[in-house]
């Protein structure tokens, strides 16, 4: 996306899952298809949007203990390795994934089922590879080592 497209626009990952859930909200309300999930799949949506809060919140926690910003397009000041960021490079934006997929799910039906896999190339697009690209600016060898170990997602 052309950054005048996006002059002025607030370009926080918040925005873009708040943006998503309408998104499936929208389409799951105007063009249903079909409803193609059960109380199986609405309970593992509930499940998944439980989990991702509570993934943000243990990732957010690191940040705080670290004393880095949390925001996107900031300098780190720490590279975060401990918690879930062993596990993970982006496990906050792994969360929002999870609680968007969830939500999907929770709708019940199949017109917003890509929704999640877009969604996961804005993330990676528009926040993640810049990120990484800070982390190496900022810590050199050691972010590369992190980065090479570390899987982005899981």
């Amino acid at each position: 996306m052309s950054a005048g497209f996006l002059k002025g626009f607030p370009d926080l990952p918040p925005i873009w899952f708040a943006g998503f859930c309408g998104a499936a909200w929208l389409l799951a309300r105007e063009l249903p298809l079909t409803t193609a999930f059960g109380p199986l799949w609405w309970g593992l949506g509930v499940l998944l949007a439980v989990a991702g809060v509570a993934l943000i919140g243990w990732s957010a926690w690191w940040f705080w203990m670290h004393r880095t910003p949390i925001e996107s397009h900031h300098d780190p000041r720490a590279l975060i390795t401990e918690g879930p960021y062993r596990f993970s490079r982006n496990p906050i934006y792994l969360a929002m994934l999870a609680m968007l997929t969830g939500y999907v799910f929770w709708l019940g039906v199949l017109s917003p089922v890509l929704l999640p896999v877009l969604f996961h190339q804005v993330l990676t697009r528009r926040f993640i590879e810049d990120e990484e690209a800070r982390l190496v600016a900022a810590f050199g060898l050691e972010a590369r080592r992190y980065l090479q170990v570390t899987r982005r997602w899981l």
